[in-house]
């Protein structure tokens, strides 16, 4: 079974269609209800489960719920965040708002962790594939933890802590055989996405090198197949960007 949080749009929810396509039975993890119970019901056999990943009690009984129904977590896509901009000093001399920083490090960074750390105790008790492997946690980053712009302290400070966190943790739990990868996706066509004005989506197009072109979100599912499937990627993060080197 794959647990996708943030799988009621974007992704999380190419994601999880692109693994249920493939056999896979798959569980979405979301905060917006009336979202994820559509979007299960746009995918044969899916489960929804409402959650805000800042409520660590929920992540818990999330995460507890979906081990109990299922019997076995296999893969996690720990795809939930969001996206903030905030200027350190403003043009008007305003501070960044720290509440906006708390919230933005405990939606992308503290809640995926604690989301991870729960799937991890659940794949333990796993029994062994014929590799000796008992799962796979993607997490998801963005090309921002690298090349962040102008604003985006916040958001490249939560999604670095993502790619930094990849090795140690993938070291700890492949004692367990559980492999922690992670993807940096660059710009991608998404519902989000699609809410700013033409001229900005394709100032950000721009950036890639090749393909000149927003990502697919079936593109991103494509590599968490991948990823799935390759059992000797672990502890690393892919940039899958089109070469996007993101301007100041």
């Amino acid at each position: 079974m794959a647990l996708i949080t943030g799988g009621a749009s974007g992704l999380g929810l190419a994601t999880a269609k692109r693994l249920a396509a493939g056999g896979a039975s798959v569980l979405l993890v979301d905060l917006d209800e009336e979202s994820g119970e559509e979007a299960a019901r746009s995918i044969r056999g899916a489960g929804f489960i409402q959650c805000d990943v800042r409520d660590a009690g929920a992540v818990e009984e999330a995460v507890k719920g979906a081990y109990e129904t299922t019997g076995r977590i296999d893969v996690l896509v720990n795809a939930a965040g969001v996206g903030t901009a905030s200027r350190v000093v403003g043009r008007d001399g305003a501070l960044f708002d720290l509440e906006l920083f708390k919230f933005t490090i405990g939606v992308n960074l503290v809640g995926a962790f604690d989301v991870l750390r729960h799937v991890a105790a659940a794949m333990t008790a796993n029994a062994p594939g014929p590799t000796g492997e008992r799962g796979v946690i993607i997490n998801v980053a963005s090309v921002a933890a690298f090349d962040g712009q102008i604003g985006q302290a916040a958001y490249s400070a939560s999604k670095g802590g993502i790619v930094a966190m990849t090795l140690p943790v993938a070291r700890e739990l492949g004692a367990h055989g559980i492999r922690v990868m992670t993807i940096a996706p660059g710009v991608f066509d998404t519902k989000i996405l699609g809410m700013l004005p033409d001229e900005a989506i394709d100032a950000l197009a721009a950036e890639a090198i090749f393909p000149k072109r927003l990502g697919d979100p079936d593109e991103f599912a494509q590599l968490v197949v991948s990823i799935v499937e390759n059992p000797y990627l672990n502890g690393e993060t892919i940039r899958l960007d089109a070469a996007t080197r993101m301007s100041p």
